[in-house]
Formats: C-alpha cells, structure tokens, sequence
C-alpha cells in the first residue's frame, strides 16, 4: 500500500467530514487508506464516519489518549509506505497525495514533508515552516523580536523566514497539522514522544528526526487549509497544557535553567492571553454569493440565513474583483464543493485573502456549510435539514 492518512479527531463532526471528502478526492488512483482514531468524541463524529464513509477504517477510543497516543495508534494500524498525520480541520487539494509521494521520493535521506497551510481567511499560516525552538529561538518568538527583525537572521529562525512562503527548501520543525512522512521513519523515531498530551509534540518529533541525520522539508507546491482552533479552547487548562509542553520539550533536548523557566513561564502567559484577546468577533456580511449551479440549494441557504442570497452559475474572477472596488461592505462567498474542487477554492481563497469576503464551502452532498473567520477562535457550521 502507497499511503496511509491518518486523522485523530476530538469533537469536531462537520469539519472533519469535509475533510474526509477531500482525503477521498485526493487519494484517488493511490492504493491508500484512511484510518480514523476517535478521542471519545460526543458530538456524533463516530456515527457520522460509520454511516457516511464506511470504507474508513474507525478506532474508537474510551478516553482521550491526547494527540501523540491517539495518532500512534493509528499509526499502529497503517500498512502504507507512507503516512500523513492530518487534522481534521483541513481541506486537501485533489492533487495533494500524488505530489507529495513525487516530491519526498526525490529527496534524499527524506524526514518529514509539510505544506503550505492557510486559514479560513485564506491568510498564510506561518507556523507552515520553523526552525528549532532552541532558548534563544523561544526569546525571539516569546518578545515578537522576529516581527521587528524579519530579515535578520539571528531573529528570523523560529518562523524560518529565510524561505519565502512561495519558496520550497530545508526546514526544522514542521505542524502536526501536516506531516507526510515514510512509515519506516517515524517508527525509528519512536513515533510521537506520549509524554506529552497535546503541544509540542510535532516539534519534538521534527527535532529527533533531524538528530537521526535526516533532513525535513517545506513544500508550498501543496497548499490546505487548516482552520484551526476546532478542538481546542484557550482557557486556563490550555494555557496550562501549552506552558507544561514547552517546559517538557526543552527539559529534554536542552536542559533547562531557572531563569529560562521563568522566562518562559512568564512568556507564555502573555502570549496566550494575547492569543486570546486577538480572537475578534464573527464579522456579520451584508450579502452572500453563492457560486454554485443548483438553485435549490440558494432557496435552502437563503431560508436557512435569513437573507438574500445571489447565486452565480459559474465562479467568475471578474465578479469578486470588481465588488471589492464597488461595496464598502462584508460579502461572504459561498463555495459549492460541487462546483469548484477543493484545489480551486483553496486557490480563490489566498488570491482574495485581502479583499472584503469571508468564506464558506458547502462539501459535496451535504447540508451544512462551514467555515472560519479567524485563526485563534473557533470556525462557524450552518445546518440545514
């Protein structure tokens, strides 16, 4: 078997439907598989899987085993050469799977591959690509020392701001939201370390995969979005669990100080209060477009907002170039996944990421649309029967 994609879940039913749409669509014409680990889920996700895809291979667990254990057992049941760690909150293109295989196929001594990864906004997410958090890469990152010094390099490292978004090439530290990477050496790496239960465990993945002598890699040929902030909620135990991941990672690759303990301890907090505050509110559009071909899915999206909907048959590039010169206002543009492919939209998405839109996709065959309006906070799901 060429590849295995494995997906961890925890609460996040619509999202990780789309998901598996595009996972299918993608692995087509790959002999693949997809296995599902479920972390005690109450929201439906299991039956939604057992009832909608039951080609996925389904692990329901009893209790939530954290992310490195819940994947690891996945892993546990992969046949494929290569896998792919996936969140459920991404979208893959339809191309993704046969790029990546080519791309870490040409590599020499290849570790982990990531992507380019964008929000719901169609913004770039920079955590796509970083370098190894040592103490002083934590300092630069913790003080924001690496936004007033983008182009210097004894500040840029934790971002690896020294490959352009659009630039492909070596990297350290790759997302546990992507990583495509050989089944044989993340089973020399010892897998995710299940020490930890949820942060800091792709970086230190990452780190003990380049300490076995193999490179990692950044591929912006591939670009998905990750919504984030699906299953987690920044509140106290968060803030707890991140500060106890950070001390836990550095405590074993780099030993540890009171002084950086405190630094970082100290750092931390504002940083996830920060992350916190700049979790703005959902902005209300004044009009919704929908680019789709069936105009009783318009009638069912215009009962279901309460407002007018405009549908066009066919996406046109002219309309929304032109309506950000003409609205002063809010316009949320509705993809029909039966339209437009995942890898069109993903494309739309980034080229109008600072335009007057927000975005939502209808994944094909459902009846809910989803989407996400900011990076920290949590996404937006309207249902319908």
């Amino acid at each position: 078997m060429q590849l295995s994609v494995v997906i961890l879940n925890y609460n996040v039913r619509f999202f990780l439907e789309q998901c598996l749409i595009s996972v299918q669509r993608a692995l087509s014409g790959i002999e693949g598989e997809i296995i599902v680990v479920d972390n005690k889920s109450e929201d439906g996700s299991c039956e939604m899987v057992a009832a909608n895809f039951p080609e996925v291979k389904l692990i329901i667990l009893k209790e939530n085993l954290g992310f490195p254990k819940g994947n690891n057992i996945g892993v546990q049941q992969a046949a494929g050469k290569y896998l792919c760690i996936l969140n459920p909150d991404t979208v893959v293109p339809e191309d993704a799977f046969i790029k990546l295989m080519k791309f870490a196929g040409e590599k020499e001594n290849s570790g982990i591959t990531g992507v380019k990864m964008i929000d719901g906004k169609g913004n770039f997410l920079p955590e796509s690509k970083r370098g190894v958090p040592t103490p002083w890469v934590a300092v630069t990152k913790v003080t924001g020392l690496y936004k007033v010094f983008p182009k210097w390099k004894a500040f840029n490292r934790y971002y690896a701001q020294h490959l352009h978004q659009a630039q492909e090439g070596a990297v350290d530290i790759l997302t546990g939201a992507f990583m495509f990477i050989e089944r044989d050496v993340y089973v020399a790496a010892g897998g995710f370390d299940e020490s930890y239960f949820m942060y800091s465990e792709d970086m230190d993945l990452s780190y003990t995969v380049l300490q076995q002598g193999r490179q990692n890699y950044y591929y912006p040929g591939v670009q998905i979005i990750h919504y984030k902030g699906e299953s987690t909620v920044r509140d106290r135990v968060y803030m707890q669990r991140f500060n106890d991941a950070t001390n836990a990672f550095y405590r074993k690759h780099f030993g540890r100080t009171f002084f950086f303990d405190l630094f970082m301890k100290t750092g931390t907090f504002f940083f996830v209060a920060s992350k916190g505050r700049s979790v703005s509110k959902p902005v209300r559009p004044q009009e919704y477009w929908l680019f789709s071909k069936n105009e009783t899915l318009r009638e069912v999206l215009e009962s279901t907002l309460g407002k007018k909907v405009v549908r066009a048959g066919e996406y046109k590039e002219s309309m929304l170039f032109a309506a950000k010169n003409v609205h002063n206002k809010t316009i949320e543009v509705i993809f029909d996944n039966e339209l437009l492919g995942f890898s069109d939209i993903i494309a739309i998405m980034q080229r109008h990421h600072n335009d007057c839109y927000t975005f939502k996709i209808r994944p094909s065959g459902c009846k809910f649309i989803v989407g996400s309006q900011d990076s920290n906070g949590r996404g937006e799901v309207t249902e319908w029967q």
